[in-house]
């Protein structure tokens, strides 16, 4: 008769990707990180365009007085030119920008995705381990429950 007290304690759930799962998770802290700096990145630049765009409004509407001269008229024209350039650097630089932050979107719901996927392979296994423990534990009773009640041989 094999000792049924010998096997004891269940054994506790060990999942063999946890490593991996592990890894998974550091991505997806990176990506999630990266998309928090991109978008800071982005609005920043929105804000600095538009601040451009109002400094360029409000040069036009102020125009040039009345008595001008012909400097203050190349002066005006001057600062009107600049401020349209880097108007049209802002926005290549947003462009620019909006394109990163729609690929650390996406790396990051990418991320995510694959760190659940590990989780719940991890949550399914479990239960299943939870499950077979139980049966064994219950079969252990059983055996133990037929031994204590098994009429004695004479």
């Amino acid at each position: 008769m094999r000792n049924v007290a010998s096997h004891g304690m269940a054994k506790p759930f060990h999942f063999r990707l946890e490593k991996v799962l592990e890894y998974r998770r550091q991505l997806e802290d990176q990506a999630r990180l990266a998309l928090a700096q991109a978008q800071a990145r982005h609005d920043k630049q929105e804000r600095l365009l538009a601040d451009i765009a109002s400094r360029l409004g409000a040069h036009l509407e102020q125009g040039f007085g009345r008595n001008v001269t012909q400097a203050e008229i190349w002066l005006w024209t001057c600062y009107r030119e600049a401020l349209e350039r880097d108007l049209s650097t802002a926005k290549a630089e947003l462009q620019r920008l909006a394109l990163i932050l729609q690929n650390c979107r996406q790396e990051a719901v990418l991320r995510s995705r694959e760190k659940k996927l590990l989780e719940k392979l991890k949550d399914r296994q479990a239960k299943k381990h939870h499950v077979a423990e139980n049966l064994a534990e219950q079969k252990e009773f059983d055996e133990m429950a037929t031994i204590r009640h098994k009429p004695e041989d004479r």
